[in-house]
């Protein structure tokens, strides 16, 4: 095949779409077309997805964090309405998390809105990559007890870290680049008995700064937010699977899959790289047959 890239040079890309650099950037930086880069996404994505789904399962998480990050597709919520061919997956997006706060792994993640039924939909999948009975501590939202209780039962230690804001003052840059003072958090208990000194958000809500760095599309006032969704959601699979398997993190010096109990080595992204192309190569269905759609 002509036309596929070196192994060293998609590496390149990959761990520079894992460093916060944006498409266009790698495509000056690696001398290669905008369409390259943005097709190494998808191929990159759709194979981390489904390296997720089967390597993070049987998790014995034990000390659960829960949160959501904001981000958006296309436009802003508020300029959909005006926005020019807006598609419809346009306005904000939420990207929902679920962080081992003694491992560090990602056991899930979720690219929707924020809503009840995307609250149970993401705990769902949190319920069935756990063992065990784990204590789960979200923020405030209001849409996580009842979705901790559709998802766990009675079979969880569940807790809201709810906090309060001061006044929004001001009407300067300050106002506008800042977010209101926490003035405070008390800790409410939903389900079961948690252990008080473990309700907490701050490893999940410290993973949400790691997102920002390393996904160029989360980077505030720039233009390189999300334009499809799709390709938001396979940046998410690419940059958690780097996350959970290649990147060693500082707090245990192995990466969180080795914390975990998942793996028993440190992977590279060539480990990446080359399921890339053991996907690609799969036999694809001859003659009739179903879109995944119409199954």
């Amino acid at each position: 095949m002509a036309n596929v890239l070196p192994l060293a040079k998609r590496v390149q890309i990959l761990n520079l779409l894992c460093e916060g650099v944006s498409l266009r950037a790698i495509s000056r930086l690696q001398d290669v077309s905008i369409n390259t880069v943005s097709k190494l996404l998808v191929d990159a994505g759709e194979t981390c997805l489904d390296l997720h789904d089967q390597l993070v399962t049987h998790v014995e998480a034990k000390n659960v964090q829960c949160d959501e990050i904001w981000s958006f597709c296309y436009a802003k919520q508020k300029n959909v309405p005006t926005a020019k061919a807006a598609p419809a997956e346009a306005g904000d997006v939420w990207t929902w998390t679920a962080l081992d706060a003694d491992s560090k792994l990602m056991i899930s993640y979720m690219a929707s809105g924020r809503t009840g039924s995307a609250a149970e939909t993401f705990m769902q999948d949190v319920a069935r990559r756990i063992t065990g009975r784990p204590q789960i501590t979200s923020d405030g939202f209001t849409a996580y007890p009842n979705a901790v209780r559709v998802a766990f039962g009675k079979n969880v230690d569940f807790a809201q870290l709810v906090k309060t804001y001061g006044p929004d003052f001001g009407a300067g840059p300050e106002r506008k680049y800042s977010p209101p003072v926490c003035t405070g958090a008390h800790k409410v208990v939903r389900e079961g008995n948690p252990d008080q000194s473990k309700i907490s958000t701050s490893h999940v809500e410290r993973a949400n700064l790691t997102m920002r760095m390393g996904m160029r599309r989360f980077t505030r006032l720039t233009n390189a937010h999300s334009k499809k969704y799709a390709n938001h959601l396979y940046a998410l699979a690419l940059f958690f699977m780097h996350y959970n398997f290649v990147r060693q993190h500082k707090a245990h010096k192995l990466s969180p899959a080795m914390a975990a109990g998942l793996t028993d080595r440190l992977w590279s992204m060539e480990d990446i790289a080359e399921r890339i192309d053991v996907r690609a190569n799969v036999p694809k269905p001859r003659g009739p047959y179903k879109k995944r759609s119409e199954a």
